[in-house]
């Protein structure tokens, strides 16, 4: 029979079950091909849907670095007999299927290659948990991968081991699973697979990570303290990025205060209402959301606008906003978020292509909001903010200096006869401002004393 074969360019789909915490592994095996200098565009298909029902994760391995999705499927892992029928039906011919041969089951393309492997029964006959079991299957399949791409085992166990760091008992078991499937496949199905990993040096100088982790990041290093948010697919990771990193980072050593405020809202127009007074009152805050909250927060994105408040919001856009879209992706928020309000409004927009920019565009928004004491929103994606990229390295400059804009201190009030908050002083259409407390007589909000 006919046999792909290929050299760090392949395409392979993995077809699971809803909850079966088979996303990790997926993601396991993405990163042992990228650790390998081979740039790879993984992307998850979870549709809007419960646990026990079918979901994909696909990933494209090319040394030429392309990013998008490529018609057909060379290896197909089909965990999951719902979809076994469609799953098949995507294998291009002299490729590759990849099932639990526990159950045994006739396939009707006689033009693709099986390999069964008992995956449940082998983690039956090793595994007591019926838990466990369940979450080691899909280990065993990367082991197995492993073994017929040529991929080197070494680099699995390492990303095990950085894993679990710090819990041994998990440690062990997961690398048993792996070597379970890598043997089985060594001596089951030696020479079989013609598609193979090659190590090479294509990654050197970039990393593999999603645009959501990178701008939760990237908000950290923008020096932001604040984050009011209300959950939403697919900008919750946004925001939980930022906490995780805030965690780290953002902790008093001596007194183990926390140095960030993280204020889960009851709804977006209550995320963003907060988010802006926290601007206001000298702090960097910022909300993320998706397209039916730009809709709920357009009335306060008009007060930020006309006040003249600067406030930094996270679009990360989805389809919809009809239920069964939240995991799609679409690029629909474009006119209603550089309009959002009821009028006279223009907003900055800015729009990454990749996790890199994520992390830049993060710092640059909250300078421009500072400097131009208005909104700004960054309009990514799901695709770009839930799926990994092999993108470049994030650079920072530790000398980097925050642009907070034209803030009068209380020495600075104290050199002038009096303040208006929205008078144009020089000419540049852009006021000074000072944080509420900062002078007993001069500043404030919405200040009476004004030039003429």
């Amino acid at each position: 029979m006919n046999k792909i074969s290929s050299v760090n360019e392949f395409v392979i789909k993995f077809a699971n079950v809803n909850g079966s915490g088979s996303a990790s592994a997926n993601q396991m095996f993405a990163k042992g091909v990228f650790r390998m200098g081979i740039p790879v565009s993984p992307k998850n298909i979870f549709p809007s849907n419960i646990q026990g029902l079918p979901t994909w994760f696909e990933v494209r391995v090319t040394a030429k670095g392309y990013l998008g999705r490529r018609e057909g499927v060379d290896i197909s892992v089909a965990m999951n007999p719902q979809s076994y029928s469609e799953d098949t039906s995507e294998i291009n011919e002299g490729g590759y299927l990849i099932y639990d041969s526990t159950w045994k089951r006739e396939f009707a393309r006689d033009d693709i290659n099986i390999i069964g492997i008992p995956l449940t029964q082998l983690c039956v006959n090793e595994f007591s948990n019926p838990k466990l079991r369940l979450l080691f299957k899909n280990i065993v399949y990367v082991g197995a991968l492993s073994y017929l791409l040529n991929i080197d085992k070494s680099v699995y166990i390492n990303l095990l081991s950085e894993k679990f760091r710090g819990k041994e008992k998990l440690i062990t078991p997961n690398v048993k699973a792996l070597e379970m499937g890598f043997n089985y496949a060594k001596k089951n199905f030696k020479d079989f697979c013609k598609i193979k990993v090659k190590k090479i040096n294509k990654t050197k100088g970039m990393i593999l990570t999603n645009g959501n982790e990178a701008s939760g990041l990237g908000c950290v290093y923008a020096g932001a303290t604040v984050c009011a948010w209300y959950p939403i697919t697919p900008s919750t990771s946004v925001a939980e990025s930022f906490t995780k990193y805030c965690q780290k980072l953002r902790i008093e050593k001596k007194s183990q205060k926390n140095k960030f405020a993280i204020v889960q809202a009851e709804d977006e127009l209550a995320a963003i209402g907060m988010a802006i007074g926290a601007n206001w009152n000298g702090s960097r805050a910022f909300t993320a959301t998706s397209g039916p909250g730009i809709s709920l927060m357009s009335e306060f994105l008009g007060l930020a606008y006309f006040a003249e408040v600067p406030v930094v919001l996270f679009d990360i856009q989805r389809g919809g906003p009809s239920t069964g879209m939240p995991t799609r992706t679409q690029q629909s928020d474009i006119l209603l978020c550089a309009y959002a309000s009821h009028g006279d409004t223009k907003h900055i927009i800015l729009i990454p292509s990749n996790p890199t920019e994520c992390f830049e565009f993060s710092v640059m928004a909250f300078d421009l909001a500072d400097r131009l004491q208005t909104p700004v929103i960054i309009l990514s994606d799901l695709d770009i903010g839930m799926n990994d990229f092999s993108t470049k390295e994030f650079e920072w400059d530790d000398k980097y200096s925050y642009d907070r804009g034209k803030v009068l201190s209380k020495a600075d009030l104290d050199e002038i006869d009096s303040f208006g908050r929205y008078l144009d002083v020089d000419g540049d259409g852009i006021p000074y401002r000072t944080y509420p407390g900062t002078h007993p007589e001069k500043g404030g909000f919405f200040y009476e004393r004004f030039f003429s």
